[in-house]
């Protein structure tokens, strides 16, 4: 009898060598006549054990990692193509404390299944959601993801069910659903492990959201660093459209629905709604005025959902197990699940998939392990790199985003990128401005020169020149930039910088003694 054996093909596992441990795994099988049946499958999210290769057993499936190409040859020589014990060995993979303490919904799938598998879908509840879906009137599917407590898993938090109802509420001849996978936040990577470790989750979720507001067209919007996430998308649509869960006739209910990929334009900016938008539409990737929102005139004029990855990811199974089931997860306004990605200056970096309410403490200590340096944590920055600067106090504070919003912070993405006690705040802060000013695309006037001018006044800051008055400016222009951009770029860039001068303040002092001791030292 053949031997299953996975090996991943994400883009983390590739970069640490996955594809030449494949290649090797077949040949040491060939060479010692074993049956071996080589799956290419997703990553389970622990970053630091990759490439994690499992084997098959009875018992369930053995992980042993990182392996190397090199260590292909001592682990079929420990027999671990038949579950034998080797120094790489872990046990078996659902019994990794990592992996166990999770509520994996969204990712229920994610690093178990060949992801351009239909069969392998189709076994783990794959398309019931659709199939439900199909029996239901377009009002009775936006109410149940209304009732589930679903909301946009990026920025601002959005009801999605309240979206989808104002989509399905404007009439129109033609109708869209757009997918914003242009994941553009430092430490993230939750939609690019979806996309390449269970794209037809996906796939089923943009087709809801049709069948759901009327829609007959979609697209993938896919940041262009992430190829593999674009070829596997690309094949998986295709498998989906033969499959008959695209195309003119959906499973025969006479519903059409088509899908496209494409690809970004290497803008952090068209991660803005509108701006991605613009860039669907072949122009430059600038944000729009609103109103009028996207989901009465948006792509090409006309009503379009728009939600990112884990949103749309998210649906199938409030379609399949029910609002309730989903909802009981979570706390508040919060509800549901939410993959965290854990980043930075951190041992075990990777993805949790946890409920809302779980602390930033936890996710970095008891699964985390701490810093990588071994370093005291000094800082964590959660949200991308507008996100703010969240000193050891407000460590504990529940992952919720109206509590984060009470401590003027986003949850955002999910993306928590950790910083030991060697960083320097005072630098992050600055960089955040320039970032800002590089990233703007330009259209309004608060981000496009008061990023600039941010950068002028941080340096004078640093610098101790006039402190005092120079950081009463920076807040004041702060202040403008928040309440008078046209977008989150430059309506958050304010929240690292100031947070950054509240709560680590030595840090810009420590930039004058540094100065003032090279110069001493120069003198």
């Amino acid at each position: 009898m053949s031997i299953k054996i996975f090996v991943p093909q994400d883009s983390a596992a590739l970069a640490l060598g996955a594809d030449v441990v494949a290649e090797n795994v077949l040949i040491e099988a060939k060479r010692r006549g074993i049956d071996v049946t080589l799956v290419r499958n997703g990553s389970r999210g622990m970053l630091w054990l990759e490439p994690l290769v499992e084997v098959q057993t009875a018992d369930g499936r053995m992980a042993y990692g990182p392996v190397g190409p090199e260590d292909i040859a001592g682990l079929f020589e420990a027999n671990f193509h038949l579950g034998g014990a080797h120094t790489l060995g872990l046990g078996l993979t659902e019994e990794i404390d990592y992996l166990k303490r999770q509520e994996r919904l969204t990712f229920a799938r994610v690093g178990i299944t060949d992801p351009l598998s239909l069969a392998d879908y189709l076994a783990l509840s794959g398309f019931q959601g659709l199939h439900k879906a199909l029996t239901m009137a377009p009002t009775e599917i936006v109410q149940e993801v209304t009732e589930s407590g679903l909301r946009g898993r990026g920025g601002a938090a959005f009801p999605t069910g309240i979206k989808w109802k104002t989509v399905l509420g404007t009439a129109a001849a033609q109708k869209y659903v757009v997918c914003n996978a242009d994941e553009g936040d430092s430490g993230t990577f939750a939609d690019r492990m979806i996309m390449e470790g269970d794209p037809f989750v996906l796939i089923e979720g943009m087709t809801i959201a049709a069948v759901a507001v009327g829609a007959t067209q979609g697209y993938i919007y896919v940041r262009s660093e992430y190829p593999q996430a674009i070829s596997v998308l690309n094949k998986a649509i295709d498998i989906a459209r033969q499959g008959g869960y695209l195309g003119s006739d959906i499973l025969g209910s006479g519903k059409a629905f088509e899908l496209e990929v494409r690809k970004a334009a290497g803008s952090y900016v068209c991660g803005e709604e509108t701006a991605m938008l613009e860039s669907i539409e072949g122009k430059r990737g600038i944000v729009r005025s609103k109103p009028p929102l996207p989901a009465i005139s948006g792509l090409f004029g006309k009503p379009t959902v728009i939600n990112n990855v884990i949103s749309l990811a998210s649906v199938p199974i409030i379609l399949d197990r029910g609002a309730a089931f989903y909802k009981d997860y979570g706390m508040g306004r919060s509800r549901g699940t939410l993959p965290f990605q854990l980043a930075g200056n951190i041992r075990q970096g990777g993805l949790i998939e946890k409920a809302f309410g779980v602390t930033l403490r936890e996710l970095m200590v008891d699964y985390g392990g701490g810093s990588a340096s071994g370093r005291p944590i000094k800082a964590v920055q959660v949200g991308g790199p507008l996100g703010t600067y969240l000193p050891e106090s407000q460590w504990d504070t529940p992952l919720d985003y109206e509590a984060y919003m009470a401590m003027g912070a986003v949850v955002g993405h999910g993306g928590i990128v950790v910083h030991d006690d060697t960083a320097d705040l005072a630098k992050l802060a600055r960089y955040a401005m320039k970032f800002c000013a590089i990233e703007s695309c330009g259209k309004c006037t608060p981000c496009r020169i008061g990023a600039t001018r941010g950068v002028e006044v941080m340096d004078k800051i640093i610098a101790n020149q006039d402190r005092p008055a120079q950081i009463e400016l920076l807040r004041d222009l702060c202040d403008t930039m928040l309440n008078g951009s046209m977008c989150a770029m430059g309506g958050m860039t304010p929240y690292p910088v100031l947070s950054a001068l509240e709560h680590f303040s030595q840090d810009f002092a420590q930039a004058v003694h540094e100065e003032t001791v090279a110069g001493e030292h120069h003198v």
